[in-house]
């Protein structure tokens, strides 16, 4: 039977690479093999210790834990009384009983969030580079607390600095630990233009997933993981067009867990012949022909263009079409913060060529 059995393709992390992420200090740890700039940090293991050294560190400081922890955990102090704002959050998750592991406490770095992706198989890097900006918080503005991600744009490309200086040094790691899949490095551009490490992605998740199949020409997603996975790169992405995706959620994302029997089984109307291949169901389900909710984190709607803008007017014709009883809970500013952003890091060869 062994003999018989087809050989298993996996595309996803080893327990290795998966440390890179959910283990944070193992994280900091590979980029400082391999020249990746990072901020201070310290590991925690209790929150007395933790209130101590924010008092004596006297800086700004944002709060990440260890796994596959609640994103609340996930805190950034504010910049008004940025080190009463820690220690206050500090003592409530100490009253709490929060810690469920460890947490690092990093020193904040002022600047743009940017990401530099990309999938990665037996023949190393796929073509195309992927640069991409996050939108976590709630709220339009960046008001509200994090979600892991309300929307991002996405652009693939065949030069980008931030691979060359944050991806391309852990190709021959990866390939010795055999990794197939998606890698991301999330990083903060500072006003001089150098790069910090945040943290290590190693999954494709949600709405990565669903944004970058808009770009993709032609084929079934499952047949480029089998290439991948099988060391061929299918070529089917189209470079330098722009991808946006909106979350669309139902209100009280992200702790609608509460309202579980109010928030299931509500229809969602709009989804039309045309429409369809721009949107990616996610908590959903097909009861009696009719498409319902599952969850509150519902769907994601796409669309690929040229320009950042052109890319949102799209995005958010096709949200208005949708409808689900009792509204939707939809960040309408995806991307608009780009318009300033864009600029600034092309005067340091980040993002080069790619138009607002």
């Amino acid at each position: 039977f062994r003999e018989l059995r087809p050989k298993a393709l996996i595309v996803g992390p080893t327990q290795e690479t998966a440390a890179w992420e959910l283990d944070r200090t193992k994280g900091f740890e590979i980029c400082k093999k391999f020249g990746i700039a990072t901020p201070p940090y310290k590991e925690f293991h209790d929150y007395g210790t933790a209130i101590a050294y924010v008092k004596k560190r006297d800086f700004r400081l944002v709060s990440k834990p260890f796994g596959d922890a609640d994103k609340a955990l996930t805190y950034c102090a504010g910049s008004v009384e940025p080190v009463q704002d820690m220690i206050f959050m500090l003592e409530k998750w100490k009253k709490q009983q929060k810690l469920k592991g460890s947490f690092i406490l990093q020193d904040f770095v002022e600047g743009i969030e940017m990401a530099a992706d990309g999938w990665f198989g037996p023949h190393g890097f796929d073509l195309g580079w992927s640069e991409s900006f996050e939108f976590k918080k709630l709220m339009s503005g960046n008001f509200g607390m994090n979600t892991g991600e309300m929307g991002t744009v996405i652009r693939f490309t065949r030069r980008s600095k931030l691979a060359r200086q944050v991806l391309e040094p852990l190709g021959e790691e990866l390939k010795r630990c055999r990794y197939v899949g998606y890698v991301s490095v999330n990083c903060i551009i500072d006003k001089s233009g150098h790069a910090w490490f945040l943290e290590f992605t190693m999954r494709p998740g949600y709405p990565t997933i669903n944004i970058e199949a808009s770009v993709h020409s032609e084929g079934d997603p499952a047949v480029r993981l089998y290439a991948l996975a099988n060391g061929t790169d299918c070529r089917s992405v189209m470079l330098e067009k722009i991808a946006l995706g909106v979350v669309v959620a139902l209100p009280s994302f992200p702790h609608s867990h509460a309202l579980a029997k109010e928030i299931d089984g509500l229809p969602i109307y709009g989804l039309t012949d045309r429409l369809w291949p721009h949107v990616h169901l996610c908590q959903a389900r097909m009861e009696k022909g009719q498409i319902q909710t599952a969850g509150d984190y519902c769907l994601v709607v796409t669309a690929a263009a040229n320009t950042v803008s052109a890319a949102r007017q799209a995005a958010y014709a096709r949200v208005k079409q949708i409808g689900i009883p009792g509204g939707v809970s939809v960040r309408d500013d995806i991307g608009e913060r780009l318009s300033k952003q864009l600029p600034l890091l092309q005067k340091h060869g980040y993002a080069v060529g790619m138009a607002y």
